[in-house]
Protein backbone atom coordinates (compact mmCIF):
# COMPACT_ATOMS: atom_id res chain seq x y z
CA UNK A 1 0.00 0.00 0.00
CA UNK A 2 1.23 3.46 -0.86
CA UNK A 3 1.76 6.63 1.12
CA UNK A 4 -1.21 7.70 -0.80
CA UNK A 5 -3.82 4.70 0.19
CA UNK A 6 -2.49 5.44 3.92
CA UNK A 7 -3.55 9.37 4.13
CA UNK A 8 -7.09 7.75 3.79
CA UNK A 9 -6.66 6.16 7.22
CA UNK A 10 -5.47 9.72 8.49
CA UNK A 11 -8.43 11.48 7.35
CA UNK A 12 -10.49 8.90 8.71
CA UNK A 13 -9.08 9.36 11.60
CA UNK A 14 -9.77 12.97 11.49
CA UNK A 15 -13.18 12.61 11.06
CA UNK A 16 -13.84 10.22 13.62
CA UNK A 17 -12.40 12.72 16.04
CA UNK A 18 -14.57 15.00 15.58
CA UNK A 19 -17.51 12.74 15.97
CA UNK A 20 -15.87 11.52 19.09
CA UNK A 21 -15.45 14.75 20.48
CA UNK A 22 -18.58 15.83 19.61
CA UNK A 23 -20.22 13.26 21.81
CA UNK A 24 -18.03 13.31 24.69
CA UNK A 25 -19.19 17.45 24.68
CA UNK A 26 -22.54 16.37 25.02
CA UNK A 27 -22.60 13.65 27.87
CA UNK A 28 -20.23 16.59 29.37
CA UNK A 29 -22.64 19.43 29.19
CA UNK A 30 -25.12 16.44 30.45
CA UNK A 31 -23.36 15.37 33.57
CA UNK A 32 -21.17 18.60 34.56
CA UNK A 33 -18.42 15.65 35.14
CA UNK A 34 -15.14 17.02 35.30
CA UNK A 35 -14.22 13.52 34.22
CA UNK A 36 -16.12 13.61 30.96
CA UNK A 37 -14.39 16.62 30.46
CA UNK A 38 -11.39 15.64 30.64
CA UNK A 39 -12.20 12.91 28.12
CA UNK A 40 -13.36 15.17 25.90
CA UNK A 41 -10.13 17.88 26.26
CA UNK A 42 -8.01 14.58 25.32
CA UNK A 43 -10.29 13.62 21.82
CA UNK A 44 -9.19 17.90 21.01
CA UNK A 45 -5.27 16.58 20.98
CA UNK A 46 -6.80 13.40 18.79
CA UNK A 47 -8.04 15.93 16.42
CA UNK A 48 -5.15 18.02 15.69
CA UNK A 49 -2.67 15.14 15.96
CA UNK A 50 -4.84 13.28 13.00
CA UNK A 51 -4.81 16.80 11.37
CA UNK A 52 -1.09 16.74 11.32
CA UNK A 53 -0.68 12.65 10.40
CA UNK A 54 -2.65 13.56 7.31
CA UNK A 55 0.29 16.46 6.16
CA UNK A 56 3.16 14.33 7.56
CA UNK A 57 2.09 11.29 5.34
CA UNK A 58 1.62 13.62 2.37
CA UNK A 59 5.30 14.96 2.89
CA UNK A 60 6.87 11.61 3.55
CA UNK A 61 5.27 10.17 0.20
CA UNK A 62 7.57 13.18 -1.57
CA UNK A 63 10.19 11.22 -3.51
CA UNK A 64 14.18 12.42 -3.06
CA UNK A 65 15.11 15.69 -4.79
CA UNK A 66 18.16 17.78 -4.78
CA UNK A 67 17.77 19.26 -1.11
CA UNK A 68 16.55 15.48 0.34
CA UNK A 69 18.71 12.34 -1.26
CA UNK A 70 17.45 9.90 1.07
CA UNK A 71 13.93 11.16 0.90
CA UNK A 72 11.24 12.96 3.21
CA UNK A 73 10.68 9.37 5.71
CA UNK A 74 11.72 11.67 8.71
CA UNK A 75 8.62 13.62 8.59
CA UNK A 76 6.54 11.24 10.31
CA UNK A 77 8.21 10.87 13.32
CA UNK A 78 8.06 14.77 13.43
CA UNK A 79 4.22 14.08 13.52
CA UNK A 80 4.71 11.86 16.18
CA UNK A 81 6.54 14.42 18.30
CA UNK A 82 4.29 17.05 17.71
CA UNK A 83 1.41 15.10 18.89
CA UNK A 84 3.03 13.92 22.05
CA UNK A 85 4.09 17.05 23.04
CA UNK A 86 0.07 17.85 22.26
CA UNK A 87 -0.76 14.85 24.65
CA UNK A 88 1.69 16.73 26.97
CA UNK A 89 -0.09 19.59 27.29
CA UNK A 90 -3.71 17.94 27.31
CA UNK A 91 -2.82 16.48 30.13
CA UNK A 92 -2.06 19.22 32.13
CA UNK A 93 -5.05 20.99 30.95
CA UNK A 94 -7.14 17.77 32.73
CA UNK A 95 -5.01 18.10 36.08
CA UNK A 96 -5.39 21.54 36.00
CA UNK A 97 -9.41 21.51 35.92
CA UNK A 98 -9.38 18.18 38.29
CA UNK A 99 -7.41 20.29 41.22
CA UNK A 100 -9.79 23.04 40.75
CA UNK A 101 -12.83 20.40 41.02
CA UNK A 102 -11.05 18.60 43.94
CA UNK A 103 -11.28 21.80 45.61
CA UNK A 104 -14.67 22.79 44.75
CA UNK A 105 -16.82 19.72 44.40
CA UNK A 106 -19.62 19.57 42.19
CA UNK A 107 -22.73 17.04 42.05
CA UNK A 108 -23.55 15.72 38.60
CA UNK A 109 -26.86 15.34 36.83
CA UNK A 110 -28.14 12.71 34.14
CA UNK A 111 -25.46 10.16 34.84
CA UNK A 112 -26.38 7.55 32.82
CA UNK A 113 -27.34 9.33 29.62
CA UNK A 114 -24.12 10.76 29.62
CA UNK A 115 -22.42 7.50 30.66
CA UNK A 116 -24.26 6.11 27.11
CA UNK A 117 -22.59 8.65 25.17
CA UNK A 118 -19.43 8.19 26.62
CA UNK A 119 -19.94 4.48 25.65
CA UNK A 120 -20.88 5.05 22.51
CA UNK A 121 -17.58 7.39 21.48
CA UNK A 122 -15.11 4.86 23.05
CA UNK A 123 -16.39 2.39 20.84
CA UNK A 124 -16.04 4.55 17.73
CA UNK A 125 -12.07 5.25 18.87
CA UNK A 126 -11.87 1.93 19.68
CA UNK A 127 -12.95 0.43 16.65
CA UNK A 128 -10.39 3.27 14.43
CA UNK A 129 -7.76 2.87 16.81
CA UNK A 130 -7.23 -1.14 16.26
CA UNK A 131 -7.70 -0.35 12.35
CA UNK A 132 -5.19 2.27 12.84
CA UNK A 133 -2.15 0.06 14.42
CA UNK A 134 -2.87 -3.21 11.94
CA UNK A 135 -2.45 -0.58 9.14
CA UNK A 136 0.17 1.16 10.66
CA UNK A 137 2.61 -2.36 11.77
CA UNK A 138 1.73 -3.63 8.66
CA UNK A 139 3.05 -0.69 6.06
CA UNK A 140 5.43 0.51 8.71
CA UNK A 141 3.83 3.72 9.19
CA UNK A 142 5.01 5.72 12.22
CA UNK A 143 2.19 8.23 12.48
CA UNK A 144 -0.58 5.56 12.20
CA UNK A 145 0.72 3.43 14.80
CA UNK A 146 1.39 6.85 16.74
CA UNK A 147 -2.44 7.44 16.15
CA UNK A 148 -3.82 3.78 16.91
CA UNK A 149 -1.90 3.73 20.13
CA UNK A 150 -3.80 7.35 21.05
CA UNK A 151 -7.05 5.98 20.56
CA UNK A 152 -7.17 3.01 22.19
CA UNK A 153 -5.39 4.82 25.54
CA UNK A 154 -8.19 7.08 24.78
CA UNK A 155 -10.91 4.17 24.97
CA UNK A 156 -8.90 2.88 28.35
CA UNK A 157 -9.02 6.60 29.83
CA UNK A 158 -12.88 6.83 28.68
CA UNK A 159 -13.56 3.35 30.24
CA UNK A 160 -11.91 4.39 33.43
CA UNK A 161 -13.74 7.59 33.75
CA UNK A 162 -16.91 5.92 32.72
CA UNK A 163 -16.11 3.62 35.92
CA UNK A 164 -15.46 6.25 37.88
CA UNK A 165 -18.57 8.43 37.22
CA UNK A 166 -21.10 5.14 37.52
CA UNK A 167 -19.28 4.91 40.95
CA UNK A 168 -20.10 8.25 41.90
CA UNK A 169 -23.43 8.05 41.09
CA UNK A 170 -23.73 5.22 43.50
CA UNK A 171 -22.14 6.24 46.67
CA UNK A 172 -22.72 9.80 46.26
CA UNK A 173 -19.01 10.78 46.74
CA UNK A 174 -18.60 13.52 44.43
CA UNK A 175 -14.94 13.97 44.67
CA UNK A 176 -14.14 10.71 43.60
CA UNK A 177 -14.98 12.29 40.07
CA UNK A 178 -11.68 14.97 40.14
CA UNK A 179 -9.87 11.96 41.15
CA UNK A 180 -10.59 10.01 38.37
CA UNK A 181 -10.17 12.90 36.19
CA UNK A 182 -5.98 13.45 37.74
CA UNK A 183 -5.71 9.54 37.24
CA UNK A 184 -6.72 10.32 33.38
CA UNK A 185 -4.35 13.30 33.04
CA UNK A 186 -1.35 10.94 34.51
CA UNK A 187 -2.59 8.23 32.27
CA UNK A 188 -1.96 10.43 29.61
CA UNK A 189 1.22 12.02 30.31
CA UNK A 190 2.62 8.65 30.45
CA UNK A 191 1.65 7.88 26.95
CA UNK A 192 2.71 11.75 25.80
CA UNK A 193 6.27 10.55 26.94
CA UNK A 194 6.50 7.13 24.92
CA UNK A 195 5.43 9.09 22.00
CA UNK A 196 7.91 11.69 22.42
CA UNK A 197 10.73 8.54 22.87
CA UNK A 198 9.89 6.79 20.58
CA UNK A 199 10.10 9.63 17.81
CA UNK A 200 13.23 10.67 18.87
CA UNK A 201 14.76 6.88 19.40
CA UNK A 202 13.53 7.54 14.95
CA UNK A 203 15.22 10.94 14.27
CA UNK A 204 18.56 9.76 15.72
CA UNK A 205 18.48 6.75 13.39
CA UNK A 206 18.04 3.93 15.63
CA UNK A 207 18.72 0.47 13.70
CA UNK A 208 16.05 -1.87 12.45
CA UNK A 209 14.64 -4.42 14.85
CA UNK A 210 15.87 -7.37 15.74
CA UNK A 211 13.80 -9.47 13.28
CA UNK A 212 14.27 -7.22 10.30
CA UNK A 213 18.16 -7.44 10.86
CA UNK A 214 17.96 -11.48 11.09
CA UNK A 215 16.07 -11.72 7.49
CA UNK A 216 19.10 -9.62 6.50
CA UNK A 217 21.39 -11.52 7.74
CA UNK A 218 20.02 -14.50 6.45
CA UNK A 219 20.66 -13.19 2.75
CA UNK A 220 24.36 -12.76 3.35
CA UNK A 221 25.31 -16.17 5.07
CA UNK A 222 23.78 -17.62 1.97
CA UNK A 223 26.03 -16.00 0.09
CA UNK A 224 28.92 -16.28 2.84
CA UNK A 225 32.30 -18.65 1.26
CA UNK A 226 35.75 -18.46 1.40
CA UNK A 227 35.59 -16.20 -1.43
CA UNK A 228 32.97 -13.85 -0.45
CA UNK A 229 32.93 -12.23 3.33
CA UNK A 230 30.45 -9.66 4.79
CA UNK A 231 31.10 -7.26 7.73
CA UNK A 232 30.03 -3.78 9.08
CA UNK A 233 26.54 -4.19 8.58
CA UNK A 234 24.69 -0.94 9.37
CA UNK A 235 21.04 -0.07 9.39
CA UNK A 236 18.13 2.86 9.84
CA UNK A 237 15.02 3.52 9.35
CA UNK A 238 13.13 6.67 7.80
CA UNK A 239 9.05 6.90 8.61
CA UNK A 240 8.65 3.70 6.27
CA UNK A 241 12.00 3.67 4.75
CA UNK A 242 14.38 0.84 5.47
CA UNK A 243 18.07 1.31 4.82
CA UNK A 244 20.61 -1.18 4.75
CA UNK A 245 24.64 -0.92 4.10
CA UNK A 246 27.53 -3.56 4.48
CA UNK A 247 30.33 -4.08 3.26
CA UNK A 248 31.54 -7.21 0.67
CA UNK A 249 34.90 -8.72 0.22
CA UNK A 250 35.63 -10.13 -2.45
CA UNK A 251 39.17 -11.70 -4.16
CA UNK A 252 41.08 -8.76 -5.47
CA UNK A 253 41.48 -11.00 -9.09
CA UNK A 254 38.11 -10.66 -9.76
CA UNK A 255 36.33 -8.65 -12.48
CA UNK A 256 34.25 -5.42 -11.32
CA UNK A 257 31.12 -7.13 -13.49
CA UNK A 258 31.43 -10.60 -11.72
CA UNK A 259 31.54 -8.82 -8.32
CA UNK A 260 28.95 -6.12 -8.82
CA UNK A 261 26.57 -9.19 -10.04
CA UNK A 262 26.88 -10.92 -7.02
CA UNK A 263 25.98 -7.69 -5.05
CA UNK A 264 23.21 -6.86 -6.94
CA UNK A 265 21.68 -10.90 -6.32
CA UNK A 266 22.31 -9.98 -2.55
CA UNK A 267 20.48 -6.65 -2.89
CA UNK A 268 17.98 -8.22 -4.59
CA UNK A 269 17.44 -10.98 -1.94
CA UNK A 270 17.26 -8.50 0.89
CA UNK A 271 14.33 -6.23 -0.78
CA UNK A 272 12.79 -9.60 -1.34
CA UNK A 273 12.89 -10.48 2.23
CA UNK A 274 12.57 -6.56 3.05
CA UNK A 275 10.38 -5.08 0.22
CA UNK A 276 11.53 -1.39 -0.44
CA UNK A 277 14.43 -1.64 1.49
CA UNK A 278 17.74 0.63 0.25
CA UNK A 279 20.82 -1.17 0.17
CA UNK A 280 24.16 -0.10 -0.34
CA UNK A 281 27.16 -2.43 -1.00
CA UNK A 282 30.64 -1.32 -0.65
CA UNK A 283 32.88 -4.34 -2.64
CA UNK A 284 36.57 -4.44 -1.47
CA UNK A 285 39.36 -6.54 -1.84
CA UNK A 286 39.69 -9.99 0.41
CA UNK A 287 43.45 -9.37 0.55
CA UNK A 288 43.61 -5.98 1.40
CA UNK A 289 44.24 -5.56 5.03
CA UNK A 290 42.59 -1.84 5.14
CA UNK A 291 39.38 -3.92 3.95
CA UNK A 292 39.43 -5.15 7.68
CA UNK A 293 39.92 -2.47 9.55
CA UNK A 294 37.33 0.26 8.13
CA UNK A 295 34.24 -0.63 10.24
CA UNK A 296 33.13 1.99 12.60
CA UNK A 297 33.63 1.14 16.54
CA UNK A 298 30.22 1.02 18.50
CA UNK A 299 28.24 0.76 15.18
CA UNK A 300 28.40 -2.79 14.28
CA UNK A 301 24.49 -4.64 14.57
CA UNK A 302 24.59 -7.28 18.12
CA UNK A 303 22.99 -9.58 15.62
CA UNK A 304 22.90 -13.74 16.24
CA UNK A 305 26.67 -13.96 13.89
CA UNK A 306 27.71 -10.82 13.68
CA UNK A 307 29.92 -11.13 16.27
CA UNK A 308 32.13 -13.60 14.13
CA UNK A 309 31.21 -12.61 10.62
CA UNK A 310 29.50 -9.40 9.93
CA UNK A 311 30.52 -7.08 13.08
CA UNK A 312 33.65 -7.40 14.58
CA UNK A 313 36.50 -7.19 11.92
CA UNK A 314 39.41 -8.19 15.07
CA UNK A 315 37.55 -11.57 14.52
CA UNK A 316 36.73 -11.88 10.82
CA UNK A 317 39.63 -13.60 9.81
Amino acid sequence: MDGKHLEKFAWLSLATGFVVLALKLVAWQVTGSVGLLSDAMESTVNIGAALVAVFALRASNRPPDAEHHFGHGKAEYLSAMFEGFLILAASAAIIATAVNRLLNPQELEQVGIGLAISVLASVLNGAVGVLLLRVGRKHRSMVLVADGKHLLTDVWTSAGVVVGVAAVALTGWVRLDPIIALAVGANILWTGWGLLRDSVSGLLDERLSDDEIDKVVSVLERHESDQVHFHALQSRAAGRQRFVSVHMLVPGERSVRAAHDLAQDVEDEIDRALPGTVVSIHIEPLEDPRAWDDIPRGAEHPMRSSQTRFGDGDTAG
